[in-house]
């Protein structure tokens, strides 16, 4: 059984003139009861933040917080002192535990950032707020599914607080992956950029695809594509 939720349906739609944001789960004043989230997977907005712009400082407590760079430079501070600029090919964990203060702007006076800001419950409420960045170089990612985050960090990975294996993966023109659904898990698949075929549906920019059973799943790239796939607890 599958879920699709494209790009092209009324996705959640927000317009602030520096912030234009697209939200695959309900968020913010966009409510749909049938996309509150997909189990621990709670949101994904794809943001895009002209120059210069960017979130004031604002508070975030008991989530799991993930910033992906699609292109630009996402400026983060916080209110224990962590700074970073995240660029493409890093992930950006901020686990908002007992609580956390932070902003997010635009590192650039001349350029657009667009990123997607995802949100995972975690497993559990009350943790010490921490902050974690990582670089995923493109060579590991090409033609492969990298594990970029995980409960436990194994293969270098970002350690999420939360029974979750997120992968990332850059796929060349007709080349293709497989992943395995294990029993008592369940998937989620985010196209970033180009066009993929899994199982047979064909997924655009900006789609997602839930698959809730276990077995096989093939993934075909019709052009140079980027996608994160989510491994969660079913």
């Amino acid at each position: 059984m599958s879920q699709i939720y494209r790009a092209s349906d009324a996705r959640g739609d927000a317009d602030f003139g520096w912030l234009k944001s697209k939200h695959t789960f309900s968020f913010g004043s966009y409510f749909d009861p049938n996309y509150i989230g997909f189990g621990a997977l709670r949101v994904i907005n794809e943001d895009r933040v002209a120059p210069s712009a960017g979130f004031p400082t604002h508070p975030h407590e008991n989530m799991e917080i993930i910033s992906y760079v699609v292109s630009g430079g996402l400026e983060h501070k916080d209110s224990i002192g962590t700074g970073s600029v995240i660029r493409p090919g890093e992930l950006h964990r901020m686990t908002a535990g007992t609580g956390v203060r932070h902003s997010e702007y635009n590192a650039s006076d001349t350029d657009p950032v667009h990123f997607l800001q995802i949100w995972i419950v975690p497993e559990q409420d009350g943790l010490a707020p921490s902050y974690d960045q990582k670089a995923f170089p493109i060579g590991e990612r090409q033609n492969a599914l990298r594990l970029i985050g995980s409960r436990d960090g194994r293969e270098g990975s970002l350690v999420i607080h939360q029974d979750l294996d997120l992968y990332g993966s850059l796929l060349s023109a007709d080349r293709g992956l497989a992943f395995d659904i294990r029993p008592g898990r369940k998937v989620w698949l985010q196209v970033v950029k180009g066009a993929l075929s899994v199982n047979g549906q064909q997924l655009g920019a900006g789609d997602g695809l839930g698959l809730l059973e276990q077995g096989a799943v093939s993934l075909t790239a019709q052009e140079d594509s980027e996608f994160l796939l989510f491994d969660l607890a079913a």
